[in-house]
């Protein structure tokens, strides 16, 4: 597996990361067993880079990664985050996402969770907009000082945001949906991450599993995916999506690879701090992603791929109206 280096000061990655939360909420239904058996694999591949969050299930999908480590520890750089009080469902009296006093309560249960006794990377899931992001950061700086945390992260940052906390601390990552269909991070983000030596984590790189080509009509989700929710899924959406998909299926048939590989690979021809998180609970979808970085595209097909997924081009926001608020601050 190549690697990569996640910022000018972080850890040594693998160029390619698992995210982890289908594997306990959102997509179908939980698998623990395979589950844990597709960390295994991804560890045996040489992926190293495990990206989960206290606010998938509240805490369960925490727990799964930490049974799934318990005698792997070494070889994995677990990421986790915290902030995210709508997603997990949980209220908090007196306190939100990323008040300084909640920090090390999160901290400490994630840890417990997780069974290790420091997290790799640590990051605020959401910003708080009641909580300037320095007293946030320096909350998280002081975890990293008690030894409970190697390096930070920020999770949906918006630019002024990450130069405010890159102040406080080095930030090592940047996480925020980025592929062919959720290009917006290009205008700012990702530009602030490198005008900073900041690495980058895209999440959701196959747009939740729609760059696969595999989801074209709302038929294709079970009744309980939260996808159903989201409105780029929507019954007025999906259609018009989908016809966007035909020059990925066409590269991909030419190449005899899939469209979910030519989607990957599109990412990773990005630039080397880009570090794509595909999820999946399944050995065989994660081999299958693994392989995209065996595929080289191109400048042909670059250009063909980000012509036809221009700026605005897909049908519907990322999320539903009021998670679309959390976003960019």
């Amino acid at each position: 597996m190549q690697e990569r280096k996640l910022s000018a000061n972080g850890p040594l990655v693998s160029a390619q990361g698992l995210g982890c939360m289908g594997m306990s909420i959102s997509y179908g239904e939980p698998n623990d067993q395979e589950s844990i058996a597709t960390i295994h694999r991804a560890l045996d591949m040489g992926i190293n880079l495990i990206v989960t969050s206290d606010a998938y299930g509240n805490g369960v999908n925490e727990t799964l990664i930490g049974r799934a480590l318990k005698d792997r520890r070494e070889r994995a750089l677990i990421a986790t985050k915290f902030g995210n009080l709508a997603l997990a469902g949980v209220t908090i009296p007196g306190l939100s996402g990323g008040h300084p006093a909640y920090v090390p309560q999160a901290c400490d249960a994630s840890l417990k969770r997780l069974g290790v006794e420091a997290i790799d990377i640590y990051g605020l899931h959401r910003v708080d907009p009641a909580v300037p992001i320095e007293e946030t950061v320096g909350a998280m700086t002081r975890l990293v000082e008690a030894g409970k945390v190697r390096y930070l992260a920020l999770s949906e940052a918006g630019s002024q945001t990450i130069r405010r906390a890159q102040r406080i601390h080095p930030i090592v990552a940047v996480e925020t949906e980025y592929s062919l269909w959720s290009r917006d991070v290009e205008a700012e983000v990702l530009p602030t991450c490198r005008e900073l030596g900041i690495g980058f984590m895209a999440y959701a790189p196959l747009g939740r599993g729609f760059l696969t080509a595999t989801l074209k009509t709302l038929d294709a989700l079970l009744p309980k995916d939260r996808r159903r929710d989201h409105p780029r899924f929507s019954p007025d959406n999906i259609g018009r999506n989908a016809k966007l998909l035909a020059p990925i299926e066409k590269i991909a048939a030419e190449r005899h690879c899939t469209p979910a590989q030519v989607a990957l690979a599109w990412l990773h021809a990005q630039g080397e701090d880009v570090i794509p998180i595909p999820g999946t609970k399944r050995r065989g979808y994660l081999e299958a992603n693994a392989a995209a970085l065996d595929i080289r595209l191109t400048r042909e097909e670059i250009a063909t791929l980000t012509e036809a997924f221009p700026f605005g081009v897909t049908a519907g926001t990322r999320y539903p109206e009021k998670q679309m608020k959390a976003v960019g601050i």
